[in-house]
């Protein structure tokens, strides 16, 4: 079973072929192809790669199927006897990627 180790978005996250799953936004629309060049780390199923930082020349390609927003996140700020309190909320962009080649080359 090949995987690899890739970094995006400042986060790092192990793909397999057809897994999919949500990253930080990246620009497109669904059904466009996306390639991560930085790959940390691969498998082949037997023989394992490790990148100092990076591995030259591996690449993963993906397909995004969705863009989207997380869910919502409160931040109440508070102080006790201050007549002070802030309510605000967020929600956090995300892009659902399925992984379709890892290439260690």
């Amino acid at each position: 079973m090949s995987y690899a180790i890739i970094r995006t978005g400042g986060k790092q996250y192990k793909v397999e072929p057809g897994k999919s799953l949500r990253i930080p936004s990246l620009p497109g629309d669904a059904g466009t192809a996306v390639e991560f060049n930085e790959v940390l780390l691969g498998s082949d199923g037997t023989n394992v790669r490790a990148g100092v930082p990076t591995l030259s020349g591996a690449k993963v390609t993906a397909e995004i199927i969705k863009q989207g927003l997380g869910d919502k996140i409160v931040v109440f700020k508070f102080k006790r006897r201050k007549n002070y309190a802030r309510k605000q909320g967020h929600r956090q962009g995300f892009t659902e990627v399925r992984i379709k080649q890892i290439t260690l080359g």
